[in-house]
């Protein structure tokens, strides 16, 4: 019994042409072979199972091959393809730098590049995974991947450019390789069903090329596991069976329960999809990838992005043209906002369930929110509402013309230009005022059209305008009102009326007591005094108690017009004496202002001090 081999292994492409998806970069290397134009140094880079290893093996097969084609393609039948095709050639050094990743084995690496081939015209170094390698290993490899032996090229493979180090980008030349498209990986496995002669389905195919997502080393190897499953024979039914996928007709089914607002069908479809074995996650984000599907198919311009199985394209088509464009973005946005939340759910089957209740309405709420000007998304609110005021009825007009007193009240009732007025029994009384409101002259547009000459107002005696009488009474109060009279400061009584304050904050324990007592006091006028203090903790102090202080020295002084400021004056006579510390030499001339005998024995002596 043969020894089984997966489709990965054994389909292995071994020239240019074979490989899948990547003709930009084979067009290119079969070029420079022909034309002799290889760079000593190739980075290939791109996402995993798209093909990098292998043609940095065919690269290498091929340019050590006896007999190229005129393609630039390697014979397969000469000594050194056949040696390539056993693994038994010597000039293709493979290094795994996820596993050989240190100094040491970048050493070992670069001393074996100082030996010539034995056999061919190249020895190639073959450096999978090469973001792996740590930075010494990288600065140990520089020098020799920017001047190798003529003899010598560095193919390295990633699957994460960005980890490289510049010093190594810039020596080498950097291939991109792109994801496999779900045609040409559908068409790859359908050949290999035919070599293997296995029954596929081609909807069943191109579910597995959707789920690889562009990888064909895992399409080959989910095939190989469904082949096995089925005994030889690829159906959708047990693809998706297989690979947990949930039909699209449930999400047809769904959609169709939310457009008639069919919630109890919805539910039952959701209790359906749950017995059978489907997380509510996986159903959100299938349902989502549904919804997106059908918003590409709004537009023709777009359906090239629809990637779904063909015999269902007709559908889906057909189904976006009965669906809104509003309809479909906010079910995205419901079922985004339910995945994002999902872990963080405690009971996972009711959040669904509410992202179905809510999916459900969701036409009906948009219908409701429609005005004559399209869909708005703003959410409906109660117009706004006057406030219900009673009606006051108006006042009679009273005035002491007669002639006024007779009108009509047509007449009386006429717009016209108001003024309040406060009758008066005598100059010197203020205790039975009278309002009233008596009409003045006619509006602009009487005027205008009336031949009599304006006539001025004469001042009535007796009365006096609202903002006279308020000055009158203002400055009454500010004479003898209420029995207080105005009074300069004093020096004495300021600093009485100070001093008591003072007292006052001892005995309700108040800490800016301190603050007050040290203050200084200094009349600027009559009505005005600063208060002079050495710091701004002090000041702040002050401040807090301005208002009661403002009160309690207005009433003790008698003087309504007090005004008072504190300021800060620097005193220093109060900042804290700071000792400096005496040098050497100031020492000694201290010492000999105290003991003058001590500068007789220095010059006798004939001393010099080290200052």
């Amino acid at each position: 019994m043969d020894k089984f081999i997966v489709s990965a292994r054994k389909y292995r492409p071994q020239l240019f042409d074979t490989v899948v998806g990547q003709s930009h970069i084979t067009t290119t290397l079969k070029n420079a072979i022909r034309h002799n134009q290889l760079a000593h140094a190739f980075l290939f880079c791109g996402p995993r199972g798209v093909g990098k290893t292998t043609c940095a093996r065919i690269l290498a097969k091929t340019i050590n091959c006896e007999n190229q084609t005129k393609e630039g393609e390697a014979c397969n039948t000469c000594n050194s393809c056949v040696s390539f095709n056993d693994g038994a050639s010597l000039n293709i050094h493979e290094l795994d730098a996820a596993s050989n990743n240190s100094v040491d084995d970048i050493r070992a690496l670069v001393e074996q590049v100082r030996f010539t081939p034995q056999a061919g015209k190249y020895k190639v170094y073959i450096i999978d995974e090469v973001h792996m390698l740590s930075s010494s290993a990288f600065n140990a490899f520089l020098k020799t991947l920017e001047e190798p032996p003529p003899y010598a090229i560095f193919i390295l493979a990633t699957t994460e450019k960005h980890k490289i180090l510049p010093t190594i980008l810039s020596r080498c030349q950097i291939f991109d390789f792109k994801r496999i498209t779900t045609h040409d990986t559908v068409h790859h496995l359908q050949e290999i069903c035919e070599k293997e002669e296995v029954k596929a389905e081609k909807a069943a195919l191109q579910v597995i090329a959707q789920k690889s997502e562009g990888c064909m080393r895992d399409a080959l190897s989910i095939m190989d596991k469904i082949v096995s499953f089925t005994n030889g024979e690829l159906t959708y039914t047990n693809t998706l069976e297989h690979l947990n996928i949930l039909d699209a007709d449930y999400y047809f089914k769904l959609l169709d329960g939310m457009l008639r607002q069919d919630l109890a069908g919805a539910m039952l479809l959701y209790d359906d999809i749950n017995r059978k074995g489907f997380e509510g996650d996986l159903v959100v984000n299938g349902f989502a990838e549904f919804i997106r599907n059908l918003l590409v198919c709004k537009d023709e311009r777009a359906a090239g992005l629809l990637e779904v199985v063909e015999s269902f394209k007709d559908k889906y088509i057909a189904t976006a043209k009965n669906v809104s464009a509003a309809v479909l973005i906010s079910t995205l946005n419901i079922l985004n906002e339910t995945e994002i939340n999902y872990k963080a759910a405690r009971n996972k089957r009711l959040h669904v369930e509410l992202a179905i209740i809510k999916l459900c309405y969701l036409q009906q709420a948009i219908e409701l929110t429609a005005d004559a000007s399209g869909i708005s998304k703003k959410k409906l609110v109660e117009g706004v509402k006057t406030v219900a005021f009673r009606q006051i009825a108006p006042l009679e007009y009273r005035s002491t013309k007669p002639e006024v007193q007779n009108q009509k009240p047509e007449v009386r009732s006429r717009k016209s230009e108001e003024k309040l007025i406060i009758e008066t029994p005598g100059p010197d009384s203020y205790q039975d005022e009278k309002i009233k409101v008596a009409e003045d002259t006619p509006s602009y547009d009487q005027r205008s059209t009336s031949n009599e000459q304006p006539t001025t107002n004469k001042p009535v005696p007796g009365k006096i305008s609202a903002l006279d009488k308020i000055r009158r009474q203002y400055q009454g109060n500010g004479a003898s009102t209420n029995g207080n009279t105005h009074h300069p400061l004093q020096e004495d009584e300021l600093q009485k009326a100070w001093a008591e304050y003072i007292l006052q904050l001892k005995e309700a324990k108040n800490s800016a007591a301190q603050s007050f007592d040290l203050a200084t006091l200094r009349i600027i006028d009559e009505n005005s005094f600063e208060a002079i203090t050495a710091n701004n903790i002090e000041q702040k102090f002050i401040e807090q108690d301005r208002n009661k202080l403002f009160a309690f020295l207005q009433e003790r002084l008698h003087n309504k017009l007090l005004q008072f400021t504190v300021v800060i004056v620097d005193k220093p006579e109060l900042r804290p004496k700071i000792e400096i510390p005496l040098s050497s030499k100031d020492q000694f001339q201290k010492m000999i202002e105290q003991y003058p005998m001590v500068k007789e024995l220095k010059d006798r002596l004939k001393l010099d001090l080290d200052y």
